[in-house]
């Protein structure tokens, strides 16, 4: 009995280090280095606008998530009603692949093509890194998709595509 007793205690003092996200720009699964530097020079633009963030970060103006408009419902709706979100559309990527879709700020990340969102791969987060807070991998087809943005209580938060 004792001995549970201090299984229990031990799992009890352990289970918040296992839930806190790693700190540090070295703690992330794949250098963002380029997409920091990206993401610094962000051009800021509206929700629902065409941009270019191959290559080229933007940061987008968010908007309470009733208001939001966003194109498709994201597959995980914000918990919290009084959270941000937005939209970019994207015209095309140069070639289908995995590409890493890099936030400044932590958020849902919704990718949509052809009216359907597209599976994410991996994932990779971590605080304490300026410029960067979350990156995740998607394959896409090559065509247009939008970038939709929720869950999050910043009122903006650059966003920068990169090939993987």
């Amino acid at each position: 009995m004792r001995r549970v007793l201090l299984i229990a205690v031990a799992l009890l003092i352990a289970a918040p280090a296992l839930a806190q996200e790693p700190v540090g720009c070295d703690k992330f699964k794949w250098p963002l280095d380029k997409e920091r530097a990206l993401l610094a020079k962000a051009e800021t633009t509206a929700s629902g606008s065409d941009a270019k963030p191959l290559d080229a970060a933007v940061k987008v103006t968010l908007a309470p998530y009733a208001d939001a408009k966003l194109p498709v419902t994201p597959e995980r709706v914000p918990k919290s009603p009084d959270t941000n979100a937005g939209y970019v559309r994207v015209a095309s990527v140069p070639k289908p692949g995995t590409y890493k879709i890099t936030l400044t700020e932590g958020a849902w990340i919704e990718v949509i093509e052809n009216g359907h969102a597209v599976k994410s791969g991996a994932f990779s987060g971590a605080t304490g890194c300026e410029g960067a807070r979350k990156s995740v991998k998607f394959d896409l087809s090559g065509g247009p998709f939008i970038i939709e943005l929720s869950g999050t209580k910043a009122p903006s938060i650059g966003v920068v595509v990169t090939q993987d």
